[in-house]
């Protein structure tokens, strides 16, 4: 028994080991999707926080359809925080968002205020 999970961590490896780093990026994301992250995302206009999401699972780079590169936007879904109090109270409801990653002042963090 031991022999054979040391022979598919081993195989795990390897596979893993000749992935590109954007390959292995999608699998760690997909792994991170897996357990959960319960990421908040603050958004600023200037020193003053304007918008907040919470529960984001992640937030995603938009691909474009020809060419394979990255788009200038991220997205996601959260929940709109309208009181910016770090929880989802009655009457907030989830939603689908996009920041620019040139024009949008953000953080996104875990909450650290999750259970």
């Amino acid at each position: 028994m031991k022999k054979l999970i040391l022979l598919s961590t081993v195989a795990l490896a390897l596979m893993f080991s000749g992935c590109t780093q954007e390959t292995q990026n999608k699998i760690g994301r997909s792994i991170q999707n897996w357990t959960g992250t319960n990421g908040v995302l603050d958004i600023y206009m200037g020193e003053k926080l304007v918008k907040r999401f919470i529960n984001i699972d992640k937030l995603s780079t938009a691909e474009a359809t020809q060419g394979g590169a990255s788009r200038t936007y991220r997205y996601g879904y959260g929940i709109l925080d309208e009181n910016q109090n770090l929880k989802a109270d009655a009457g907030e409801k989830k939603l689908y968002f996009e920041i620019s990653d040139y024009a949008t002042s953000y953080i996104f963090y875990e909450n650290p205020q999750a259970k």
